[in-house]
């Protein structure tokens, strides 16, 4: 046997079902939790694009005319209810994101775990996710990039659930989770359309020899009962309203209220603020600086709260660079070996990146990232899994000790921490980049 061969067969050898490791799950998560809120009032002033959003919010609790309406509602909405249930100040402005990022990284377990059957893969990627730096650091910001995020995860847990289980009612849930993803922001976009592509995908083959009932056929994968003409409904109609719904409270301004008629049109009126965004920003970058971890955004850096502070938005300098490799992999094991499960994260990787890449819009951080990272994150511990559960653990074992030692090294940086003084970024600036 080749080397290539012994480094790939784990990857694609049949996948058995293992017992679910649903309290690992939890576990992973309520520690996730714990540490983000740790801290969470801290800044006790406003950082970066906090101060687009905290305004737009107390508008929306105000109801008194639009503000910020390049963005949809629902990552705003979302600061407004923290604001009213645990006050208008720090911990307030951010206990929404905290929450939502918590959920999230549950959700991608859960989808994962769904998607695969498998307990190895599940716990490696939830515990490297959940120190990847970059959905720690966006948990504990007031901006809207995790509502997005959070309710994709959500989605994709329920996607998940609806194709192995063939379950009508977690097709539809999933259609309502896409469309809310969208009314948080725009990122995903190029992802929602995915989970009705492969429903498609699979009936057409499924339909071998009597394709011409390809639209109104039941009794087929990959959900029985559910027809495309249904699944439609579920994951095109379905995420639209979702969508729409978020655009409730604009309904009731007491300035330029929107109406039915102009729903559209403010559609149209947001893009065209998207792409007017051209100053310079001092910290924007380009995708493929995102995918070496080339240049991340400091989201605060200044003496406050009674010592110097800093939040570095960062990917984890080991296995950010580390899921690289592993997407070829998975790569690999699509096309060459039909693993689907790998080839579709690797389509979801580049779906979420994709958007950035042809995007004509100047100004573009780290944090834009956020999503590709979790595909990149299910890519490594996919790979991992694989060898782990053909006997060969060690690369997973220092995988999860790396990743862990270096979250402990730098979570001062993340969240806000006590440093020693002025110039401690210098401990963490690793490349000049990252200044």
């Amino acid at each position: 046997m080749t080397l290539l061969s012994r480094i790939i067969s784990p990857l694609t050898a049949p996948r058995r079902a293992t017992s679910d490791p649903l309290v690992w799950c939890w576990a992973i998560t309520l520690a996730f939790m714990v540490l983000v809120l740790h801290r969470l009032g801290i800044p006790s002033r406003i950082m970066f694009d906090e101060v687009h959003y905290l305004p737009a919010a107390r508008r929306l609790i105000a109801l008194t005319s639009r503000l910020n309406p390049e963005h949809p509602l629902l990552g705003k909405e979302f600061i407004a209810l923290g604001m009213l249930v645990a006050g208008d100040g720090p911990f307030g402005w951010r206990l929404p994101n905290a929450l939502l990022g918590t959920l999230g990284l549950f959700a991608a377990m859960r989808a994962l775990w769904w998607a695969s059957l498998s307990r190895p893969a599940t716990l490696l990627f939830g515990f490297l996710f959940a120190t990847n730096f970059i959905w720690f650091v966006l948990s504990r910001i007031a901006m809207l990039d995790m509502a997005m995020a959070s309710m994709m995860a959500v989605a994709f847990w329920q996607a998940a659930l609806a194709f192995r289980k063939g379950s009508r009612l977690h097709l539809a849930l999933c259609g309502v989770f896409l469309g809310l993803s969208l009314g948080g922001k725009w990122n995903g976009a190029p992802i929602l359309a995915l989970p009705g592509l492969l429903f498609a995908w699979d009936r057409w083959w499924a339909l071998a020899g009597r394709r011409r009932a390809f639209l109104t056929a039941r009794d087929a994968g990959p959900i029985p009962g559910v027809s495309l003409l249904e699944a439609v409904l579920w994951l095109g109609v379905v995420p639209l309203i979702a969508y729409f719904a978020t655009f409730a409270p604009a309904f009731f301004y007491k300035v330029q209220p929107l109406t039915v008629q102009g729903l559209i049109p403010w559609q149209q009126y947001m893009l065209k603020l998207q792409d007017s965004v051209v100053k310079p920003h001092l910290y924007q970058s380009r995708w493929w600086q995102w995918v070496f971890n080339i240049r991340p955004i400091w989201f605060f850096y200044s003496p406050w709260d009674g010592a110097q502070r800093g939040v570095l938005c960062l990917g984890n300098p080991f296995t950010m660079l580390a899921g690289l490799p592993a997407l070829l992999l998975c790569l690999w094991a699509g096309l060459r070996k039909g693993d689907r499960l790998r080839g579709a994260v690797v389509v979801l990787y580049i779906a979420s990146l994709i958007f950035w890449a042809i995007n004509g819009k100047p100004v573009q951080f780290y944090y834009h990232y956020a999503l590709a990272s979790v595909f990149l994150m299910a890519a490594l511990a996919l790979v991992l899994a694989g060898w782990w559960e053909q006997g060969r653990r060690w690369p997973g074992a220092l995988t999860v000790v790396l990743s862990a030692m270096l979250f402990v090294v730098f979570y001062p940086i993340l969240s806000a921490g006590a440093l020693p003084g002025k110039l401690s970024y210098r401990d963490y600036t690793w490349l000049d980049s990252w200044r």
